[in-house]
């Protein structure tokens, strides 16, 4: 009878061996899947879900934004599988087999860009109680699927989602980065492009510099030479650019489909050089300066003591408020060493009443803080801790992005390729291991809107030589804007990053193989 039980537990065993080697029966743990930000909670329930040539994404009502993110979802997968996912509307949880988006405003926890991911065996259902939620739950599916997933021709199958629950919020509602497209001009192809690489890993602002002293480029049609003249050159005297109204407006709209905000930069009163050299008036001396291709700092100034140059500058911001949606639009204030403090304070509190006449919020660099700020003026913290902290005990919120741990443009090492180190070297574990609420005692969480990676753009004025600086860096960035700090961990988040270096060789990302991050052989290579 022992032989007997014996004998059959032997060939259960066998059987049972020989169908978890099939490839759609392989156990799978959600718990284990390399997402990046990482999800606040997830609940692994072991098996799978197959997307087949059967599979439709259906969306609740017939809300177009709803449609949008559904249409989004099948454009990104259908390239690679194949599988001909189409959009469907319903007003009830669809058959079987099928992706359902939905909305439900009722779980307070998920607030306004939260979600839950649910994935059977038999179906996907993402649950939000806003658009952005959804669509950030959307990142996270195509994160769960192989890393092929995001090519743009026909890859092999199988397309497996691993089953359970994840639960997920971001810790702050500002996640951002700044593209400097003053020093070097990037292209609305390069941007849109960027757009899509921060909505990937659930970033929600770009900060475009859009003018300094090597270039004006953005196209205000009261005072047209600053881009006829002003935009005409760059860092080592290359040809520069800028954009239209029309092309602006179309980078807006464009980031606002991947619910990423555009918040435009006109720097002053220093930084100033391009405008300086389109508009003689725009001086002190009345006289035009030489359009400047280096990338020295703190030599401009705009004449604060002349009235034509506040009718310039709320000629610039009504222009350009009438084509941002978003609410805050950046002044600069930063380096202005040209300009003595007893006219920085005043012009600085004048053009804050500007921006807010034209109905949006001010945001500035950290030495804003010197002058008296206006209500919702945010102080964006990026070199002296004390200026952040004076603009918090005015009453104002705090953007931390630390030069010394969040600049983009900063060497990895002494061997970089591209980049500066004024401020520090920054290797990979450097970006990612430090809190925004724990960096300066003064500044606590409450204080906070988010965080911002800036890149800078003198040493890079091609989007392969950019993504060398962004990438991989980015990744550690978004997950300190999303990720609680309390589930971070440089050991743990190191092996997730490792994984998404096929992703990011599958999305054609340019990145820096940091030799302290276990990338796989070919990464190495």
């Amino acid at each position: 009878m022992t032989s007997t039980k014996s004998k059959n537990f032997a060939l259960a065993c066998i059987v049972l061996t020989a169908v978890l080697s099939q490839p759609g029966c392989k156990p799978t743990d959600l718990s284990k899947e390399n997402l990046i930000p990482k999800p606040v909670s997830v609940t692994a329930t072991g098996s799978s879900f197959d997307l087949t040539d059967q599979t439709d994404i259906y969306v609740q009502g017939e809300s177009e934004e709803l449609l949008r993110i559904g249409q989004y979802l099948a454009d990104k997968l259908n390239p690679s599988t194949e599988l001909g996912l189409e959009v469907k509307t319903t007003t009830e949880a669809p058959a079987t087999g099928n992706i359902f988006l939905s909305l439900a405003a009722n779980d307070a926890e998920l607030g306004n860009e939260g979600y839950e991911l649910t994935i059977t065996d038999k179906s996907v259902n993402l649950v939000a109680n806003k658009p952005a939620g959804l669509f950030y739950g959307v990142q996270t599916i195509r994160q769960i699927l192989p890393a092929k997933v995001e090519m743009t021709t026909k890859q092999k199958g199988p397309w497996k989602l691993a089953t359970g629950t994840i639960r997920d919020t971001p810790a702050y509602g500002y996640r951002g980065s700044m593209l400097d497209v003053a020093r070097h001009f990037f292209g609305v192809d390069d941007v849109k492009n960027f757009i899509d690489q921060l909505a990937y890993y659930k970033m929600n602002v770009l900060h475009l510099h859009l003018s300094d002293d090597q270039g004006w480029r953005i196209e205000i049609k009261s005072w047209p030479n600053l881009t006829a003249h002003g935009g005409k050159t760059e860092v080592g005297g290359g040809e520069g650019g800028f954009y239209t109204q029309e092309q602006y407006t179309e980078l807006v709209k464009y980031a606002q489909d991947r619910f990423v905000t555009i918040i435009p930069e006109i720097d002053m009163p220093g930084h100033t050089n391009a405008a300086l050299a389109s508009y003689p008036e725009l001086n002190c001396d009345g006289k035009a300066t030489e359009l400047y291709t280096g990338i020295e700092v703190g030599f401009s100034t705009l004449c604060t003591n002349k009235e034509v140059t506040y009718q310039f500058i709320d000629d610039v911001i009504r222009e350009l408020a009438a084509l941002t949606p978003g609410e805050y639009l950046h002044i600069g204030g930063d380096e202005s060493h040209a300009t003595k403090i007893e006219d920085y304070i005043p012009f600085m509190n004048r053009v804050q009443d500007m921006v807010i006449a034209h109905g949006k919020k001010v945001l500035a660099w950290d030495e804003i803080a010197l002058a008296t700020l206006k209500p919702n003026t945010v102080v964006q913290y990026w070199a002296k801790a004390e200026n952040a902290i004076k603009g918090v005990a005015q009453g104002a919120k705090v953007l931390m992005a630390p030069a010394k741990s969040a600049y983009l443009d900063m060497q990895y090492d002494s061997t970089s390729t591209y980049g500066l180190h004024w401020a520090a070297y920054i290797e990979v574990d450097k970006g990612y291991n430090w809190d925004p609420a724990n960096l300066v005692p003064e500044i606590k969480k409450e204080n906070i809107i988010g965080i911002e990676a800036p890149l800078w753009s003198e040493t890079v004025g091609a989007r392969q030589e950019a993504e060398y600086l962004i990438f991989p860096r980015l990744l550690g960035y978004a997950e300190i804007g999303w990720t609680p700090s309390e589930l971070r961990n440089w050991d743990e988040y190191k092996v997730r990053l490792a994984s998404h270096g096929e992703r990011m060789r599958m999305m054609n990302i340019n990145f820096y193989p940091s030799k302290l991050v276990p990338w796989d052989g070919q990464t190495k290579k």
